[in-house]
């Protein structure tokens, strides 16, 4: 190739070196060529019906039934779960005990941690309770060294903790980076699709709470679910973002304790048993997915010389919040415009959904006035711009999980026709009568107890 130049000695031009190129490792010119591409071939591909396929797997139970709930019966195999939660929800907590349970049930599981050591594991399963002798663990941020381990263990469901602690050697990036994440998952995916391992992945999240990385991860893998909380209460909700085996409208709920995550199956009487009646408190009776759960609603106004009033949610859409002011301000009080408003969703339960709105607004109704809120009633309702009260979906298992605890009476939107035994619903059609509901009360009760009842 050195030979290529011409007599008199000199090199191509530099337009020529651009266009043919010139050899890194021997500096000969003109030699670069396109490598032969082989043509591609159908061979191997397989195109049938769908009939008789799709037939249902055993799922893989993790021994947690608020986590198997919020999977849609529990892991599938050969699926991939990402778990996403802010710092300190208890992500590696969770899913070492979801470990123990699979072992404990006779399954083969393998965990690999990139942020702890195994050491620091075995003080965790110590602390749990967990069964270390029978418990697979491996520390390594090497997606060759986890897809080695799990080729040679065979495990039946393997977990990676975490996610943004895998670097792939062939790349250049550094672990955690947008590339580095995608390659990883992908080949996990392939990994887990190929041999019908089950793959639980812990992910990192971002300040804005969505999962840190490309959204390449979330497509990839079949499920995503979430640990969501406040730091410094106890509840801890799992919810499913993304379920491609299940539903995502389930909701598990679980209580930190010294011994770990414990399943809560009563979230309901949970979040009631320190509740103490009184002026500015009102039950809603909410949807955790599918599942019922009341949760007291608390406010609390006084006055303030701040020329800006404080508006604080704690447990509630701050936006909701202000809206819900503005409409009470505008159609039945005017008096919070000098006043420090709180409203709290109390037990650390995060109030999502609209339907809280008239728990809400009698709250603040009864913390204004200084009256308390009937403590046998529960509230369910969305307040529109205009001060309707709109209807909620499930409303039979909203009343029948209200009747089931002891509460008599339900303020319900008018237009709601459902109904349930031992369960009286009241109905309105804006927040003034849902306001005029509360006084009837009272003055019913103030009149003695005979007339309280009869108005009940």
């Amino acid at each position: 190739a050195r030979e290529q130049h011409d007599g008199a000695g000199h090199e191509p031009a530099a337009e020529d070196a651009v266009g043919l190129g010139r050899c890194p490792e021997c500096g000969a010119w003109s030699t670069a060529a396109s490598p032969a591409r082989a043509a591609p071939s159908d061979a191997g591909l397989v195109v049938r019906t769908l009939a008789g396929t799709g037939r249902a797997g055993a799922r893989i139970h993790t021994g947690a039934p608020e986590a198997d709930r919020v999977l849609g019966g529990g892991l599938v195999p050969g699926s991939v779960v990402l778990l996403a939660g802010e710092p300190g929800m208890g992500k590696s907590t969770l899913v070492l005990q979801l470990v123990a349970g699979l072992v404990e049930a006779g399954r083969r599981c393998l965990l690999v941690t990139g942020e702890e050591s195994v050491d620091q594991v075995a003080l965790r399963a110590a602390r749990l309770g967990a069964p270390r002798e029978r418990i697979r663990v491996a520390a390594s941020g090497s997606l060759g060294a986890v897809l080695e381990a799990s080729a040679r263990e065979e495990p039946e469901v393997l977990v990676v903790d975490s996610i943004q602690t895998l670097s792939d050697d062939a790349l250049e990036q550094s672990s955690g980076s947008v590339v580095q994440v995608r390659e990883c998952a992908a080949s996990l995916v392939r990994h887990a699709k190929s041999t019908g391992r089950a793959v639980l992945l812990v992910g990192h999240v971002t300040k804005d709470g969505s999962v840190a990385g490309p959204k390449t991860l979330e497509h990839v893998v079949d499920a995503i679910v979430t640990l969501e909380g406040e730091r410094s209460g106890s509840l801890r909700l799992l919810r499913a973002v993304k379920n491609r085996f299940g539903s995502c409208e389930e909701t598990g709920v679980f209580a930190m304790t010294a011994g770990g995550l414990a399943s809560v199956p009563d979230p309901s009487s949970m979040l009631l048993s320190d509740r103490r009646p009184g002026p500015g408190s009102a039950v809603h009776a909410g949807l955790e997915g599918t599942r019922p759960v009341l949760v007291e609603m608390q406010a609390l106004v006084v006055g303030t010389p701040l020329a800006q009033p404080r508006r604080v949610a704690i447990g509630i859409d701050q936006r909701r919040l202000a809206a819900l002011l503005a409409v009470l301000a505008k159609t039945a009080r005017d008096k919070l415009s000098s006043c420090d408003v709180f409203v709290s969703a109390v037990g650390g339960l995060h109030v999502r959904e609209p339907a809280g709105d008239l728990a809400a607004l009698l709250a603040l109704a009864s913390a204004l006035d200084g009256a308390p809120v009937d403590p046998g009633l529960v509230a369910v309702g969305e307040i529109g711009l205009g001060g309707e009260v709109r209807r909620a979906p499930g409303m039979e298992r909203r009343l029948a999980e209200a009747a089931r605890l002891g509460f008599a009476r339900a303020l319900v939107p008018r237009a709601s026709k459902a109904t349930c035994p031992g369960v009286d619903t009241i109905g309105v059609a804006d927040i003034g009568e849902a306001i005029d509901a509360l006084t009837s009360y009272r003055v019913a009760r103030s009149a003695g107890p005979e007339v309280a009842t009869c108005y009940a």
